[in-house]
């Protein structure tokens, strides 16, 4: 267990000190949660068509976050170029070949140019100090699954049920495009996905973290889960030139923004009161 202590250990120094908060909404009175999901959506779409690897995204979707806790009155037509040079600046840690500028100027559909990107790109690293390699609640989720199925585990390879893991990544998904997940850390946020697929004194063990900790994002979770499981079990894909033992890793999109609407009537339905402030009203 010790190779394992010691890998917890280095991740949660990195969590104390990569911070997020959903309270970066209150410096940006014209962006509402809502582009939030919709522009974390599309990035999971080109992440996708590029074969970029999970945690390429969830890279792209912390950088954007605490990137956007730095700065404030930032306009929504500026969105996309912060999320795909978010994207970029992740395939540049993360993948062996990731994609060229170029390409992540085509996605905008002529939106943005190549040397906007760049230049937001120079923007975000010095806002973010460099500070590039958090764990992320994929890194989390990955950690815990493969300890859960195999304490032995040197941690170098995967041990446990792709598959299964396939559909955890679906859960996890959805959960990180609603502005709230922010409420909780990743760490946290992997363990309560987890506890949808395995027994939660598992996950305890697993994780070291109480019931206390884990059971109230377990319960902010059930409405995710239950639209989940209202669209059915997912089959993994294949990707044309990624070995077949790499292809869980893939991150994948789906209909999610429709799944997020499921979540959000179930909700109303249950707390049929005014949005607080982080969730403004917003139209569909």
């Amino acid at each position: 267990m010790n190779k394992i202590t010691t890998k917890i250990t280095s991740m949660l120094n990195k969590e104390h000190n990569y911070r997020h908060s959903k309270n970066f909404m209150h410096l940006h009175p014209r962006i509402q949660p809502r582009m939030r999901s919709i522009l974390l959506d599309w990035l999971m779409e080109v992440s996708e068509a590029y074969t970029l690897h999970r945690q390429t995204f969830y890279l792209a979707q912390d950088y954007f976050d605490r990137f956007m806790l730095t700065q404030n009155n930032t306009e929504k037509n500026v969105l996309q170029l912060i999320g795909i040079t978010c994207l970029f600046v992740a395939s540049k840690m993360e993948e062996a070949c990731p994609p060229k500028v170029s390409e992540m100027a085509y996605v905008t559909a002529g939106t943005y140019y190549e040397h906007e990107i760049l230049q937001m790109e120079l923007i975000i690293l010095k806002a973010l100090s460099w500070n590039l390699c958090p764990e992320t609640a994929i890194s989390w989720l990955k950690l815990y699954f493969q300890i859960s199925s195999s304490a032995n585990s040197d941690l170098l390879e995967p041990q446990f049920p792709q598959d299964m893991f396939v559909q955890m990544t679906r859960l996890l998904d959805l959960c990180i495009l609603n502005i709230n997940s922010l409420d909780f850390q990743y760490r946290v946020l992997a363990a309560s996905v987890l506890c949808y697929f395995l027994q939660q004194e598992t996950v305890e063990k697993v994780s070291g973290l109480s019931k206390d900790i884990i059971q109230p994002c377990v319960t902010w979770m059930a409405p995710f889960a239950e639209s989940v499981d209202m669209f059915g079990l997912v089959t993994m894909r294949s990707f044309v030139q990624i070995n077949k033992d790499d292809r869980y890793n893939i991150q994948t999109h789906t209909d999610y923004m429709t799944m997020l609407e499921h979540v959000e009537q179930k909700l109303n339905s249950q707390f049929p009161t005014s949005p607080n402030s982080t969730e403004k009203t917003c139209s569909h």
